[in-house]
């Protein structure tokens, strides 16, 4: 990327500047609590360095998807709260986005110190399709921030056009953060000059989420696992019985085309050859192994078999290059997460180069215990990692790009 980064605002000195950092702190909560801190922790190096440097930092982020307003359930407070624990500082929240109490904390602020802004997302600016709202927004955030800079640290909402993402970059003065640079330099791997062969394992629920990456895929892969709910679709679009799992019908031609396109360019797309079919959706459902090819019609795959956890593992074996992105199987429930613990497992013996794509892979791996130092790398952006994928602009890095052209100019 020819775009100015963290690095160069540092060399620039930042002693006393405010900072504004857009971070990806959209944790997955249970309550009031945190389940999987791992954004938290992506987003500690950047803010660490700046505070080190004397800046005065304020970070914006968003959490779930509230309606434009503020809701209780998805306030940044336990974000705050961990944050503070792992910077081993305080990290005050504000009360509201751009409103009084932003305004107080973040002009009270002393070198070194953080405030957090509560969620963007409160603000129905923020993703609002009227691009004035949104610079409007953009206008109020650099305002919290005078003279300072931006830096873009959030991985996980590149690829959305939204205000703190986008607008804001041509507010401040913007620099990527050390964690937008590290996650493109992987995802360059994934598309450049990939190791071969190179395989990509997919799961998840719906086959509709990743109709743009399969089709692009196909077009560089050397193997395609399908599993999770999404290999329901594909089972039923090669004729076979799927009982009450997961189906999306109305994708059944669009899977019938990629199957058609693997065999004619010669991808080996491979689907489950078993499955553990229950008698409903619970954590303690009666089930059995059954032939991936016949689930009885009252019943409900929830995870893959045990033959093709060892058929994943070996398609993996000889591999160089592998990105997975998507659980195998309901793995909340420990009964049903033996499908996605063998992919996981086969990918940390693995020696290939071995990207896991964030979103439930990345919490699936910390929610089973295993080594997050097994994988190259673990992403923070599940979306924004299938959207370069599927060869799509970033607004997020756009927006950086478009502003080192403009001062190159």
């Amino acid at each position: 990327m020819s775009v100015k980064n963290l690095d160069n605002l540092l060399s620039e000195g930042v002693q006393g500047r405010y900072v504004l950092v857009r971070s990806d702190l959209n944790v997955p909560l249970d309550g009031s609590r945190i389940t999987d801190d791992g954004r938290v922790r992506a987003a500690l190096p950047t803010i660490e360095k700046l505070a080190g440097a004397g800046a005065k930092v304020v970070v914006t982020a968003h959490l779930g998807r509230p309606k434009g307003e503020p809701d209780p359930k998805y306030t940044l407070a336990p974000v705050a709260k961990r944050l503070s624990e792992l910077l081993g500082a305080e990290v005050t929240l504000a009360g509201d986005v751009v409103g009084e109490s932003a305004k107080a904390l973040t002009a009270g602020l002393t070198d070194g110190g953080v405030v957090l802004l509560e969620n963007v997302r409160f603000d129905a600016r923020e993703t609002s399709k009227d691009a004035a709202d949104r610079s409007e927004l953009a206008a109020e955030l650099g305002a919290l921030v005078p003279g300072g800079a931006f830096v873009s640290d959030g991985f996980g909402v590149v690829h959305r056009k939204q205000a703190s993402v986008y607008e804001v970059a041509s507010v401040l003065p913007a620099y990527a953060g050390g964690l937008v640079l590290a996650e493109l330099e992987v995802l360059k791997k994934l598309t450049d000059d990939v190791q071969r062969p190179y395989v990509v394992v997919l799961g998840g629920a719906k086959v509709s989420d990743k109709l743009g990456v399969i089709a692009n895929l196909l077009t560089k892969v050397d193997r395609l696992l399908i599993g999770g709910g999404m290999a329901y679709t594909f089972l039923k679009a090669q004729g076979h019985e799927v009982g009450q799992s997961l189906l999306q019908a109305d994708q059944l031609d669009q899977v019938k085309g990629f199957l058609a396109e693997a065999e004619k360019r010669g991808v080996e797309l491979v689907l489950p050859v078993d499955v553990l079919a229950a008698t409903e959706f619970s954590a303690d459902a009666e089930h059995e192994v059954v032939d991936a090819t016949a689930i009885p019609a009252e019943r409900q795959g929830l995870d893959i078999g045990p033959r093709s956890r060892e058929l994943f593992a070996g398609k993996l074996a000889d591999a160089k290059t592998v990105f997975w992105n998507g659980p195998m199987g309901v793995f909340e429930f420990e009964a049903f997460s033996g499908g996605t613990r063998a992919v996981a497992e086969a990918l940390v013996k693995s020696d290939a180069f071995t990207v896991v794509g964030g979103g439930d892979s990345a919490a699936a791996v910390r929610q089973l215990g295993l080594p997050e130092d097994g994988f190259s790398h673990i992403s923070t952006g599940g979306g924004a990692s299938l959207e370069y994928l599927e060869g799509k602009e970033l607004p997020g890095v756009s927006a950086l790009e478009n502003v080192a052209l403009e001062e190159k100019n």
